[in-house]
């Protein structure tokens, strides 16, 4: 049997169960993600979308990337987490906050992005692939 996780938002209301290793589990440092995550930096994990399920009500939100393309943000209308997001230039993979899966085993991020942006007093360890 294939492994299964699952992240929801705070109240619980909104809940995503994944099946397998994710693809991708990355870093971003992009002020947008700053915003998003309220943090430093966002933590997400990429999966196939046929190995993921969702479940609850979602509000979603719309934005453009700073190279033009669009991602669609979805979160929860009750406690307002955001619990994945899907880029509609590759709609058949999901990425979920990996917060949401409040594991501290998940797994490490392979890579980080937009590091040009990164707060000085972040270090992100391990070996990871590092990209401005």
């Amino acid at each position: 049997m294939s492994l299964v996780r699952e992240a929801s938002c705070q109240c619980g209301q909104l809940c995503v169960r994944t099946q397998g290793e994710p693809v991708r589990v990355s870093v971003c440092h992009c002020l947008d993600c700053q915003k998003r995550s309220g943090s430093a930096f966002a933590f997400q994990a990429r999966f196939p979308a046929e190995r993921v399920e969702m479940e609850g009500e979602a509000r979603e939100w719309t934005r453009l990337g700073d190279e033009g393309g669009r991602a669609v943000f979805s979160f929860c209308p009750h406690c307002g987490s955001s619990v994945y997001y899907r880029s509609l230039a590759d709609p058949d993979v999901i990425a979920v906050a990996a917060g949401a899966f409040a594991d501290p085993g998940f797994p490490a991020p392979a890579c980080s992005v937009y590091e040009e942006r990164k707060h000085a007093w972040v270090t992100i360890a391990g070996d990871i692939e590092h990209y401005d």
